[in-house]
């Protein structure tokens, strides 16, 4: 099969293109003809190496993975040749306290794909069956492929944390990335009058497209004064910030009294500072989160099923994956961009 191997982490040009063996199967995984394989800034940061604790040598990126099923290991059930499925980022086991709990993505004895075990970057990827979900008709192998994440991982942010009421104000930083634009749609959906801050002014009208209540347009990330002026100083009940540290400063001050704010991207990987004084006396809530589990993917595909989240999606083959994570790093991606092998 061919694969992009990453050999040379630090830049786009350390993935490869390679003959690999077909993965072989153990008696609960399932062997996946890929469909298409989601490219996410954590991929990027994989690549560059920043990322380095229990990262595969020589490992085959892609965590957002959605293809056919060709064969199943003797102890799989409920999944067959032929079913089209899309994966949860985390190899899970199905039987620790986490799994048992709803949590599989944060197995006691699970794997990373496409960072501990090999994924999606693929014509075949080797999957453990409980990390499998079927593709309802009518979502295609690009939109499912980010149904995990981006948009599973931001459904849990904004609908299980967040928790945004009708009529109160969302920010959302980073809105045209691949969390940032389906973050925006599902705030909307709960009923939020959501701004959507960009740096990038070519993302501004596609932006509009989705349905903010605003964009705001703020290269140096500042926003927070248009923030306080657009709410009569009284600030947003909820901030979903997809960029991390670079924006954590005008995040936090945009946040209201009582306030909500949700991590769910770190960028540059940068320490931040917060006095702690200002989070007491802002009564604020300030959560992390990542992953998504097999109740948030079914979830999100409903949600596409349905046409109430419409996923962004730009489709390159497999051969562009340097490419893809070069036009990552420099900002050039509206929403997710997809492989296809």
């Amino acid at each position: 099969m061919k694969a992009v191997v990453l050999e040379e982490p630090g830049s786009p040009e350390g993935l490869r293109l390679r003959e690999l063996p077909s993965p072989e199967l153990g008696p609960r995984d399932v062997l996946v003809n890929v469909r298409a394989a989601g490219v996410c800034h954590h991929d990027v940061v994989v690549m560059r190496g920043v990322l380095r604790r229990g990262i595969k040598p020589n490992v085959v990126m892609g965590h957002e993975i959605a293809g056919e099923v060709a064969k199943v290991g003797g102890e799989v059930q409920g999944v067959s040749p032929g079913d089209r499925v899309v994966s949860i980022l985390t190899e899970c086991c199905g039987h620790c306290r986490r799994c048992v709990e709803g949590n599989e993505h944060r197995c006691l004895n699970g794997h990373g794909i496409g960072h501990g075990v090999d994924g999606g970057y693929a014509e075949e990827v080797r999957v453990a069956g409980l990390s499998l979900r079927p593709i309802p008709e009518g979502v295609s192998f690009e939109q499912a492929a980010v149904c995990a994440c981006p948009i599973g991982v931001v459904l849990h942010a904004v609908r299980d944390l967040a928790r945004p009421q009708p009529g109160e104000t969302v920010v959302v930083t980073g809105a045209g990335g691949g969390l940032g634009v389906h973050a925006t749609q599902i705030a909307k959906l709960m009923g939020a009058r959501v701004f959507a801050v960009t740096s990038s002014a070519e993302k501004i009208e596609r932006l509009q497209e989705l349905g903010p209540d605003e964009v705001l347009f703020s290269p140096d990330l500042d926003f927070h004064w248009e923030v306080l002026a657009l709410t009569e100083d009284m600030g947003a009940e909820v901030v979903i910030d997809t960029v991390g540290s670079a924006a954590f400063e005008p995040a936090f001050q945009s946040l209201a009294q009582y306030g909500r704010m949700v991590m769910v991207g770190e960028i540059a990987g940068k320490e931040i500072r917060l006095n702690p004084a200002n989070l007491l006396f802002k009564d604020a809530r300030l959560f992390g989160t990542s992953g998504v589990s097999r109740k948030d993917l079914d979830d999100a595909l409903e949600l596409v099923r349905r046409g109430q989240v419409r996923p962004v999606v730009t489709s390159f083959p497999l051969s562009d994956a340097a490419k893809v994570h070069q036009m990552l790093l420099d900002r050039q991606l509206f929403g997710r961009a997809v492989l296809t092998p």
